[in-house]
Formats: structure tokens, C-alpha cells, sequence
């Protein structure tokens, strides 16, 4: 499977176009991609071409997948890469329309770990430029089980850029806070994507996972390239469309610890998935918790803030030390690390 993994990374060539924006507005004047009209759901877009680097042996605790503009220079994917993507900018074609709500709002989706994979790879807030590395716990690699009938991840999952559950708020809808990350997105197309793909998504709705304690949201959403994306508005279009998924997700995430001996996560709202628009509401309150962190207005902890995008803001890093700082990491490796048997052990739990 992880042989299968790298080798449709490497057939991408790691190359991917997203809009270029930043929703905040920091650094739009220091971004100068170059711009082509791009036609993706019926509308134009400003593009800018993202590639990555792996550095490290891959399947080992130094592995890491760097990101980059397409003129080379390294960023960070969890700050540089914009929030939101701005339809019909050139007037030139109308905007994708929404059945429920006018204009549809389509987002950029960092994606961590392809569909039916089973290392736990994610974007690392703690370190500089946030390559994507794998989550290791009392210094052993983390894999999810296979909880059947499931093989690893049931959807491709990412992150959301530019956004942060913050830890220091508690939310007025769960009654938790943060679990200090970017907000979480369950992508529900049919394309498996390759970790590190950009790729532009429309949110459908959203799930309040608490896990240990802390108000984890599940964003559902769907690439706006998948040739069924058109029919899906709505999470009450997934239930029809895809029946039994929704049901799978909750299930999975509930029991996705247990093999490893810990308790079932519990859901906000009774495990109900809330709409679009609730989706939408939740998105923007991280995007302004993320602006206050990248200002330096809160207290973020850990959390490296390194970014590219502009001398105007506090954690502003100069190309040459942002090359520096991946030029530090081990160089990359064609060898692979050791097999790991857990990966192909199915757990049978009641439900």
C-alpha cells in the first residue's frame, strides 16, 4: 500500500495549481505567481503552482514533505497557502452557482493522507515552514487500525490552511476548546489524492468530534473536480448520493483509538452532522482565530508561525533562511522504512 502511495506521487510529479489569495489579506503584495486563467467549476481563477519535497527516509520519524511556489521558494502550508478561493475575478465567466445559496464558496485543502492509507501523517505546527510528517507517540510511528470493513482513512483527509482551533477558546458550541490545529477536512470524492496535494473543495457540512476533551471539527467536503461534485450542495446530499457514508464516518471515528486501548471519542450535537452553512460559520471563526495568531495578538504557544508571505508581519522568513531551514533537514532517501504488520491486521469491534 505505502509502495502504491509513492508511486502515485511520484506519477503527479508533485506539481499542483491553487488559487492565489490570501483571505486575510497579508502578503498579497509580496505574492507575484505568475497568473493564467484557469477554467474549474465553470469559473476563472489566478493560479499559482505548489510542488513538494520530500526529505528523510520515508516510513522513519525524519521523514518530511516540504512545500513550494512553482518559482521554487519553500513555504509553509499552513500559513502561506491562502484559505479561500476567489471565483470569477476576471468577469469573464459566471461563478458557479449554488442550488441553496447563490455564489458556491470553494476552499483550498491540504491533503495529508491519501484514502485507504494508514500512517497518520499531518501538517507539523511545531516546526519551522510545517512540512507534513508523520505523528509519532512514545517515539513509535502512528498508524490508524483497520477497523472493518475499513482499509485505513475511509476519505482523503487534510487540513484546512490558514485556519486554527484555538486552544485558549472554548467554544460556545461544544463547551470544549481547541485542539490547537488546523480544522480538520474528510474529503468524500472518488479520486484518491496523493499526500501533499493542493486541491479546491466545497464544504458540505461539518461534525463536532471531542477528543480528549478538546472540540476537534470534522469538515465534509468534496473536490470541486470530482465528476459527481456537481450534485452535492449539502450534507443531506450526501446522505443520498453516497447512503452510508456519513453513518461510516462517525462510526469511524468514534472507534478509530479503541484497538489501541483507548476509550470511544464522543461527539458534540449527539454525533449529528450540522449543515453547510454552520460549516461555513465554523471556518471563518478559525480563519480569524488563525489571523489573531499569526499577528502575534494571542498566544500561540508552540506553534510556528514562520511564514513567506510578508515583511509586514511578525513571523515573516526571508527565502534564503526559509532555504535554509529545509537544506538542515536529511536529504532525501529512495529506501523505505521498516514493514509495519499492524497495517494489514483487521479489528472486529462491536458498533
Amino acid at each position: 500500500m505505502y509502495d502504491l502511495h509513492r508511486k502515485n506521487q511520484k506519477k503527479q510529479e508533485t506539481t499542483m495549481s491553487v488559487p492565489w489569495r490570501l483571505c486575510c489579506g497579508i502578503g498579497r503584495a509580496a505574492l507575484t505567481p505568475t497568473v493564467r486563467p484557469v477554467y474549474l467549476l465553470r469559473c476563472f481563477y489566478r493560479t499559482m503552482h505548489f510542488s513538494t519535497e520530500e526529505r528523510g527516509q520515508p516510513g522513519s520519524t525524519d521523514y518530511r514533505l516540504y512545500f513550494k511556489r512553482g518559482d521554487g521558494k519553500y513555504i509553509s502550508p499552513f500559513h502561506d497557502i491562502p484559505l479561500c478561493v476567489e471565483m470569477n475575478e476576471d468577469g469573464d465567466s459566471p461563478a458557479k452557482k449554488s442550488r441553496t445559496n447563490g455564489i458556491e464558496k470553494v476552499f483550498n485543502m491540504v491533503v495529508e493522507v491519501p484514502r485507504w492509507t494508514n500512517a497518520k501523517m499531518e501538517i507539523a505546527t511545531k516546526e519551522s515552514l510545517n512540512p507534513i510528517k508523520q505523528d509519532t507517540k512514545k517515539g513509535k510511528l502512528r498508524h490508524v487500525a483497520n477497523i472493518f470493513p475499513h482499509k485505513g482513512y475511509i476519505w482523503n483527509y487534510g487540513a484546512l490552511p490558514q485556519t486554527w482551533e484555538d486552544p485558549h477558546h472554548t467554544d460556545k458550541e461544544t463547551g470544549c476548546c481547541g485542539d490547537n490545529d488546523p480544522i480538520d477536512v474528510c474529503e468524500i470524492g472518488s479520486k484518491v489524492c496523493s499526500r501533499g496535494e493542493v486541491i479546491q473543495v466545497k464544504v458540505l457540512g461539518v461534525l463536532a468530534l471531542i477528543d480528549e476533551g478538546e472540540t476537534d471539527w470534522k469538515v465534509i467536503a468534496i473536490n470541486v473536480e470530482d465528476s459527481e461534485a456537481d450534485k452535492f450542495s449539502d450534507i443531506d446530499d450526501v446522505r443520498k448520493y453516497k447512503p452510508g457514508y456519513l453513518e461510516a464516518t462517525v462510526n469511524w471515528l468514534k472507534l478509530y483509538k479503541v484497538p489501541s486501548g483507548n476509550p470511544e471519542n464522543q461527539f458534540g450535537f449527539n454525533g449529528e452532522f450540522k449543515d453547510k452553512m454552520f460549516a461555513h460559520n465554523i471556518i471563518s471563526a478559525t480563519h480569524e482565530y488563525w489571523k489573531k495568531l499569526i499577528l502575534k495578538q494571542v498566544d500561540g504557544g508552540s506553534i510556528n508561525c514562520k511564514n513567506t508571505a510578508s515583511r509586514d508581519n511578525p513571523f515573516w522568513c526571508s527565502e534564503d533562511d526559509a532555504r535554509a531551514l529545509v537544506e538542515c533537514a536529511p536529504p532525501p532517501s529512495t529506501a523505505t522504512g521498516p514493514a509495519q504488520p499492524e497495517v494489514e491486521v483487521w479489528h472486529f469491534l462491536n458498533k
